[in-house]
This record gives structure tokens, C-alpha cells and sequence, in this order.
């Protein structure tokens, strides 16, 4: 990890387009921006372990980012991958507690570091702010509830094809660093057995190679292997 001064680019301007501080005058965003640190990290570095004191809030400005837990026999489950725009360690920033998950760079990463106590005291001051957070924190709620539901009720290639359609609206899902080891991880199931499955929905016609990118042939086809 390197730790550098504040670049050309406006953090402040950044922090306005995050849907936490959206209702943030543009001073208070200046404040919070001087408090933030700036730190890079190479693919496949660490950047938070889970059960570390509380790092604060993540922002990312540029490369993406997975969140993952180990079981104890080693076994990885990522819970979320993250990329340019968004954020992370969220809880362990609100409520003061151990970071949650760890917190692995999948590509260049360039990052900032919001301290806790900075946005637990914005918080206090700000009644919009801390509204913004419960809604957003709702929405997490509610994409953890699907993802379990994901993993009791749907076959690995529903799961899979539910993924690949994800992939078309969150950028944080596609690129450098998704590999099959990682979709694996994020789908609770082994490299090998995504392998199958894309070999699957390469034989109904869904889904085509292109090198090493997945190409969606037939949307149609995949949203109906999506419902399971």
C-alpha cells in the first residue's frame, strides 16, 4: 500500500456524487474531503482484514475491489465486488465496531480513507445525512436478502445467469480481476463447476466466447434460466 498527498481531482466533487452525501452543502463536503486520505494498492493486496479495529469509510476512485470471508477451513465467499464511485466498509464506519469482511484490491486500486469519527460526527450534525444512510443502508439490506435467497432456491447456472445479467448494469461485476475463481467465490461454488455451467448456456445458444469475454447472444434465453 502507498499513501500519497491529495491529488489535481476534487474529492469533494466526488463525495457529492456518492448517495450518502448528496444532501451535503458544498462547504461541509470540502471538510470532510481535508480529513479523507488518499492510498494505492496493487492487484491482489489486502486493504482492510476482517476483526482490525474499525478503518473507516472506503471510497473508491478508480480500480475495483472485492469484500469476502473466510470460512474457517480457508474457503472464500465474497460478498460484494465494488469499483470506481463506490464505497465500502460501511458498518464498521457507522457503528465503531471491528471491520466486517476483508477487503482485497482486484485490480490498481486507488482509494480514499474517511475516518469513523469524521462521519459519525457528520452524522450528529446533519438529520439528511443520517436518513441518507438508513436508505441506503435498507438497499444493502435488501440485496443481501436476495443473495441468500440466490444461493437456498437457484441451481449454480441460475445463479450464473442471474450474475451475467447483473453484470449489464453494475460495472463493478465486469473487468479486470473478475475471473471464474472470483464469480466462483461470489456464487458460493467452484471454478469448475461455473466452468459447466457457462458451458451450459453456451449450448442452449445464450451465451457466446469472445477470446476470453462472455458475449450475450439471447437475452431472452438468459432471463428464463435466471428464473430457475
Amino acid at each position: 500500500m502507498r499513501l500519497s498527498a491529495h491529488p489535481d481531482f476534487s474529492l469533494a466533487e466526488r463525495l457529492a456524487d456518492l448517495p450518502y452525501f448528496k444532501s451535503l452543502s458544498s462547504d461541509r463536503l470540502a471538510v470532510l474531503a481535508q480529513q479523507a486520505t488518499c492510498h494505492h494498492f496493487e492487484p491482489q493486496e489486502s486493504i482492510i482484514w476482517e476483526g482490525d479495529p474499525s478503518s473507516g469509510l472506503w471510497i473508491i476512485e478508480e480500480g475495483r475491489v472485492k469484500i469476502a470471508k473466510l470460512s474457517p477451513d480457508g474457503r472464500e465467499h465474497i460478498l460484494l465486488l465494488v469499483g470506481s464511485g463506490e464505497s465500502f466498509n460501511d458498518i464498521p464506519a457507522l457503528d465503531g465496531g471491528p471491520n466486517a469482511a476483508n477487503a482485497t484490491a482486484l485490480s490498481d486500486v486507488t482509494a480514499w480513507r474517511l475516518p469513523a469519527e469524521v462521519l459519525r460526527a457528520e452524522l450528529h450534525a446533519n438529520p439528511d445525512l443520517a436518513l441518507a444512510v438508513i436508505s441506503i443502508l435498507a438497499g444493502r439490506m435488501r440485496k443481501l436478502v436476495q443473495q441468500i435467497e440466490d444461493l437456498a432456491l437457484y441451481s449454480v447456472t441460475a445463479r450464473l445467469a442471474r450474475f451475467l445479467l447483473n453484470q449489464m448494469e453494475n460495472d463493478s461485476l465486469s473487468g479486470p480481476g473478475i475471473t471464474r475463481a472470483t464469480i466462483a467465490a461470489h456464487l458460493a461454488t467452484t471454478p469448475e463447476t461455473i466452468s459447466r455451467a457457462l458451458r451450459t448456456l453456451e449450448d442452449i445458444g445464450a451465451i457466446r466466447f469472445d477470446r476470453h469475454e462472455i458475449v450475450i447472444v439471447r437475452l431472452d434465453l438468459l432471463q428464463s434460466v435466471a428464473m430457475g
